[in-house]
C-alpha cells in the first residue's frame, strides 16, 4: 500500500508498505516525531496508534508550543 503524507509546508512524502502499518509506524519512518504532529485523514484527526492497511493520504498539522 502506499501512504502519501501531505505536510504542511506544501511537501510531501510517500511511504510504501505491504503489510498494515501504524500512523506512529509511518511518523518513525520519516523520522518525525509523533508528539509534534497531528494526522489528519479528511477533516478528521486520527490517533497515532491508527493502523493503515489500504492506500491513504494524510495531512500532518505541526503542534506548537511554547511560552
Amino acid at each position: 500500500m502506499r501512504i502519501t503524507v501531505n505536510h504542511e509546508d506544501g511537501g510531501s512524502s510517500i511511504v510504501e508498505s505491504e503489510e498494515p502499518i501504524k500512523i506512529a509506524e509511518v511518523l518513525e519512518s520519516l523520522d518525525i516525531a509523533s508528539s509534534t504532529v497531528l494526522a489528519v485523514l479528511g477533516e478528521t484527526i486520527v490517533p497515532h496508534s491508527s493502523t493503515i492497511t489500504d492506500d491513504i493520504e494524510i495531512e500532518l498539522i505541526v503542534v506548537s508550543s511554547g511560552g
